[in-house]
């Protein structure tokens, strides 16, 4: 059996028409001991191929990060083969908020191999990550963030927050989790090592290292919000709990947003009418991400500047020439930082984030 995928993404898409499958967006992720990442990834493949899963993970010798989407119509048969994984048995699943941000969650079924299922720049061998925060369940949150005495960061980077966050919420202007490590404990933490620090993220994987790393470092009470924004979403609407939650919850699938309340917080970066939709530049020597309306999505082709629009217009092979050549690896999948981008307030990269920073290790 072939495991991997070698469809277009044109061709990948017309394929899931053609099934008309409904799918279910999960996440979930586990940290556990793999001897054999690739012994295990293939299993995996062959598992949810035969089910017509879609999505995207990372396997290591420390675990799983896994989101994916799984046919409605065979859900039960992908709990009932994954609890089966005896590390996975009865794993917490989070289930997407809202799925119509997209027509498909994911277009293929992408099972990599890592060093680490979470880029957080640590020596894990320096502190003990099993020591972590307190988890709390929505109810607990709700009643924790009200102290004056609490201290609620968002562990997320600046393009997530930009479009949803907790009230009250500080949010880090940060481009990834390893650099936001050291700045939140500078910036933020130093001075309140006896504050309550409740911490949040999408689904909850960033908090389980930043809490046990924060303890570590000497912060006392620490906790973090039990299965992330997903979670916490669904409990609320479950359970008839107040929602602290504003705007939409950045995801990183084709929907690349779920609604969790009506609120728009953002705007458009090339007119600044309200907006919180985003998406990657269509030239694909850029495929900057940004947030587009809908008036400018039409009007500019999906691309985040003329310069781009033009060249997205020129014949394919044309695009390819003038790709030829160049390093374009450090400007592809940019998040949200551009002086192209007129309204997007923070379209260059804080002195703190550009210098160099090292985490302990």
């Amino acid at each position: 059996m072939q495991l991997w995928n070698k469809l277009s993404k044109e061709e990948l898409v017309e394929k899931l028409k053609e099934r008309g499958t409904k799918f279910v967006t999960v996440s979930f992720y586990q940290y556990a001991s793999i001897p054999n990442p690739q012994v295990f990834r293939d299993h995996l493949f062959q598992m949810w191929s035969n089910l017509g899963t879609v999505g995207r993970t990372y396997v290591a010798t420390e675990g799983i990060n896994a989101q994916i989407g799984v046919p409605a119509d065979k859900f039960e048969q992908f709990k009932e083969e994954l609890y089966q994984i005896s590390f996975l048995n009865k794993i917490r699943l989070n289930i997407a908020v809202d799925e119509t941000e997209a027509e498909f969650p994911f277009l293929k079924l992408k099972i990599k191999i890592r060093n680490k299922i979470l880029a957080d720049g640590l020596n894990d061998e320096s502190f003990d990550v099993t020591n972590k925060g307190k988890h709390l369940k929505a109810t607990e949150f709700n009643n924790l963030i009200d102290d004056p005495n609490t201290i609620l960061i968002d562990m997320r980077n600046h393009y997530e927050t930009e479009v949803g966050h907790f009230k009250g919420a500080i949010t880090p202007d940060v481009d990834t989790f390893r650099e936001s490590l050291p700045i939140i404990e500078d910036e933020i933490l130093s001075g309140n090592e006896d504050k309550n620090i409740v911490m949040y993220c999408t689904g909850g994987i960033r908090c389980e290292k930043a809490s046990a790393w924060y303890k570590h470092r000497g912060f006392k009470n620490v906790h973090q919000l039990e299965g992330g924004i997903i979670k916490y979403a669904n409990d609320c609407t479950d359970n008839g709990i107040e929602n602290k939650f504003i705007g939409k919850n950045f995801v990183f699938d084709e929907r690349r947003g779920e609604r969790i309340t009506d609120d728009i917080i953002s705007v458009c970066h090339q007119c600044g009418d309200p907006a919180d939709t985003h998406t990657n530049c269509e030239n694909d020597a850029c495929h900057l991400l940004f947030i587009q309306c809908e008036n400018c999505k039409e009007k500019m082709q999906n691309c985040c500047s003329t310069e781009c629009q033009e060249i997205y217009n020129l014949p394919l092979e044309e695009q390819k020439a003038l790709r030829k050549g160049l390093e374009n690896s450090n400007k592809i999948f940019k998040k949200g930082r551009s002086e192209k981008l007129k309204f997007k307030g923070n379209n260059k990269k804080p002195i703190r984030i550009a210098e160099a920073i090292k985490v302990e290790k």
